[in-house]
């Protein structure tokens, strides 16, 4: 019969053996991590116009909606204070690129109905939250923007991702100003990563049960940036709050650091820009 110390001797085997297994199982899944989180190669100076800068959600519109999100008037007040304008395209019924945010007309303009479900004219029939602002096309904001302040444009995920990609990327190519382009479709990112590594592209994320829609292990892959594979972003639009390590680890891999919706100008602090809504911070800021 062995000897307590030949006992011991072999536990420690058992438990070396347990500790190799746990560390080699650790180290492919941080290996797995930093493949599937990592971003892409970092935009240096093609990032300076967003660089610690102010960036007005859906443009400079009031808390209720009397100058209403996304309308002419709110660009026109955001351009005029300077500050960087984010905005949201999605296509009409025939293939007008729109400047929209929400998937249907209900919260907006009153009507049940997707907004690809309507042509341009029916939307611009439509008014802004009660108002006579009405639904603009990507190509007039352009027009009116006219290069003073840089644009963000997130592209919302609809019928046919593709087509939405190539009519916005052709209208931003006659566009004489900065602009990048984020959307929480990972592939309508990494359509614009094939087709125009130049341009800086953003992943937005948000916590996996603050998704609308999609499966329990989509909706955390997408929260994880897990589909970083795909989209390759240069940075990293996250919502104000905990962010997780995947998202961490994509950052200290070169990701500039951008959150929304901030409602407060102790973000500039932590973030590297800042797209706020409902108050009036500074347009450029230093966060050291």
């Amino acid at each position: 019969m062995p000897g307590k110390g030949t006992i011991r001797i072999m536990n420690w085997k058992k438990t070396g053996k347990a500790i190799a297994a746990a560390a080699f199982a650790a180290g492919t899944a941080a290996s797995a991590a930093v493949v599937l989180a990592a971003p892409g190669k970092k935009a240096g100076e093609r990032f300076a116009p967003f660089a610690d800068r102010n960036v007005a959600h859906r443009g400079l519109y009031a808390k209720d909606q009397a100058v209403p999100e996304n309308s002419l008037t709110a660009f026109e007040l955001a351009a005029e204070s300077g500050y960087g304008i984010e905005l949201d395209v999605q296509l009409s019924r025939d293939s007008r690129v729109v400047v929209f945010h929400d998937d249907d007309l209900k919260r907006v303009c009153g009507v049940d109905a997707p907004v690809d479900a309507l042509t341009f004219q029916e939307l611009r029939a439509l008014g802004l939250c009660g108002t006579d602002e009405k639904i603009p096309l990507f190509a007039e904001v352009l027009a009116l923007v006219g290069g003073r302040v840089p644009l963000i444009v997130e592209l919302k995920s609809g019928r046919n991702n593709r087509l939405l990609c190539e009519k916005t990327l052709a209208l931003l190519a006659n566009y004489r100003g900065e602009y990048c382009v984020e959307s929480f479709n990972p592939f309508i990112v990494g359509w614009f990563r094939r087709h125009a590594p130049q341009l800086v592209r953003g992943q937005l994320a948000c916590p996996a049960d603050d998704y609308a829609r999609g499966s329990a292990p989509l909706r955390f892959a997408l929260s994880r940036c897990l589909l970083n594979v795909v989209s390759r972003p240069q940075f990293i639009a996250y919502q104000v709050g905990p962010q997780p390590r995947t998202v961490k680890l994509a950052e200290r891999l070169g990701a500039k650091k951008v959150c929304w919706t901030s409602h407060d100008p102790e973000n500039e602090k932590i973030y590297d820009t800042v797209i706020f809504e409902h108050y009036r911070p500074q347009v450029w800021y230093n966060k050291q």
